[in-house]
This record gives structure tokens, C-alpha cells and sequence, in this order.
């Protein structure tokens, strides 16, 4: 595409001003409230929750090099099914 010298723009045309009203800025002095779910406190405060336990994880990481380590397929189930009642009855609750 060739500009020519035939077509006059003026800078008028490009400009544009705007005024803006004076935005208003909230009161310093003002307080935000945050309030938590019960889940949300129970995950920052483990309660019951062990400790990490590194030479548990050192013991089960051995097992798992040796071929010693056996998974106990119905005990996960029953935490799995467990842990999904309670979200479930947690979440009639709310």
C-alpha cells in the first residue's frame, strides 16, 4: 500500500482527549472481612493430622526397592469410600 501526499490528515483527527471524572478511592480506614469455610480451617489446622514422618517414608521407600512392599487393596478402598461419605455428608450438612 503507497501513502501519498494526496491525502492530508490533520493531527486533530488522531487526537483524542478525554476527561475523566476523578475516580473515588476507598476509605483507608476501612476494614476487609474474610470469612472461611469449616473445610478451609480444617485444612489449615490439621488437628488430628499426623506429622510427616521421615524415617516412616525412608522404611516404605526401602520396601518399595526391595519388592517387600504389599498394598492392601481393600484398606484403601475402605478410606476411599470413608473419606467420600464424609464429603458427602459434610456437604448435606452445608
Amino acid at each position: 500500500m503507497k501513502i501519498d501526499s494526496t491525502t492530508s490528515t490533520s493531527a486533530s483527527a488522531f487526537t483524542e482527549v478525554r476527561h475523566r471524572t476523578s475516580v473515588s478511592q476507598p476509605a483507608t480506614s476501612a476494614a476487609t472481612e474474610v470469612h472461611l469455610s469449616e473445610l478451609a480451617g480444617q485444612l489449615q489446622s490439621p488437628g488430628e493430622a499426623s506429622t510427616f514422618d521421615a524415617s516412616r517414608v525412608s522404611e516404605i521407600k526401602q520396601a518399595i526397592a526391595e519388592g517387600r512392599f504389599t498394598i492392601n487393596s481393600e484398606a484403601i478402598a475402605d478410606r476411599l469410600i470413608a473419606s467420600a461419605s464424609e464429603l458427602v455428608a459434610s456437604a448435606s450438612r452445608a
